[in-house]
């Protein structure tokens, strides 16, 4: 082999040399930023890119993809004096290569540091209990805040997430028997208002029954009271009627209204508690008179009026009305 053949393949293994090294190829979900003599030129997306070999170099590999930052635990002080621990996780996502390659140095530590102060600053201005009860809000002031720095580095920072919140043991006991003490409570509470509306049932109940017997004694003196009304009213019939036929001169209603007065003398006499002896002070027949004056009494007014039914009964129908001749 000769010097030319010599130099020719030379020439062939440089210039692929050459086009290799013009050639880049970003895989998917990073960037490359290409300095120029050490000054930024052009950001490669992924796929492949032509730079001007020895001139052109790569001088950042960025992911592009959403990314998890983990954040350590740290001690915070709450606006009550109470010390708890909290720790996080921060998701970001790098939009600007170039800004997040030029415009801060060491990315991931600097959202860390941004992530744990600002954590620091919120919870610090809240009280333990608003801490413990509110954690979606203390997540939406840290990344607003986080956010908003981050965003000249051309970065998003899409989410943070406070994982725990511990606060030291004795206070996690006072809680405990705090909430214990609130739970017994609401229970006693609970009792005491179950037995007031008892209470107020068996009562009302029992107003209700009073009404009720109430209503019922009131009616049955309504009753009575018309009973001895109507009975009253009957006597006093019975007396005029008596009266009547006295004043017409019938011996036997006189008869009839002095039976009455003695068999009712006669019935209060037998009839008292105190009665053992009974002294008659007429003779019987005389009972016996009178009361078989009221049986003629009742004979005249019902024989007469049997009689005239019967004489009504027997008068034919001969279908003539009065004063018709034939």
């Amino acid at each position: 082999m000769d010097g030319a053949s010599i130099v020719l393949i030379a020439l062939v293994v440089l210039v692929i040399l050459v086009f290799f090294a013009g050639v880049k190829t970003v895989p998917q979900g990073y960037n490359y930023t290409i300095e120029r003599f050490g000054k930024y030129r052009k950001t490669l997306s992924p796929g492949l890119n032509f730079i001007i070999p020895f001139i052109d170099t790569v001088g950042h590999k960025l992911n592009m993809m959403e990314q998890v930052l983990d954040v350590p635990s740290q001690e915070v002080i709450t606006r009550d004096n109470a010390t708890v621990t909290a720790d996080g996780v921060t998701f970001y996502q790098v939009l600007d290569a170039a800004r997040a390659a030029y415009e801060v140095l060491g990315l991931q530590n600097a959202i860390l540091n941004l992530t744990m102060t600002n954590i620091r600053s919120v919870m610090g201005s809240m009280d333990l209990d608003s801490l413990l009860s509110n954690r979606d809000e203390i997540n939406a002031k840290v990344l607003r805040v986080v956010d908003a720095a981050a965003e000249p580095w051309g970065v998003k920072i899409t989410r943070i997430e406070i994982k725990d919140i511990n606060p030291p043991r004795d206070l996690v006991d006072a809680m405990a028997r705090q909430m214990k003490a609130e739970r017994d409570k609401r229970a006693s509470i609970l009792e005491a208002e179950g037995k007031r509306q008892s209470e107020i049932l068996q009562a009302e109940g029992e107003k209700q029954s009073l009404i009720l017997e109430a209503e019922g004694r009131r009616e049955s003196a309504f009753r009575d009271a018309e009973a001895r009304e109507r009975e009253a009213e009957a006597e006093a019939k019975a007396t005029q009627m008596v009266s009547a036929a006295i004043a017409s001169g019938d011996v036997q209603a006189i008869n009839y209204f002095v039976a009455n007065k003695y068999v009712e003398a006669f019935k209060a006499l037998a009839t008292s508690r105190n009665q053992k002896t009974l002294i008659l002070p007429m003779e019987a027949t005389s009972l016996l008179g009178s009361l078989s004056g009221i049986g003629e009494i009742a004979k005249e007014a019902f024989g007469d009026k049997a009689q005239e039914e019967r004489t009504s009964s027997r008068i034919p129908n001969t279908g003539r009305s009065e004063g018709d001749p034939s």
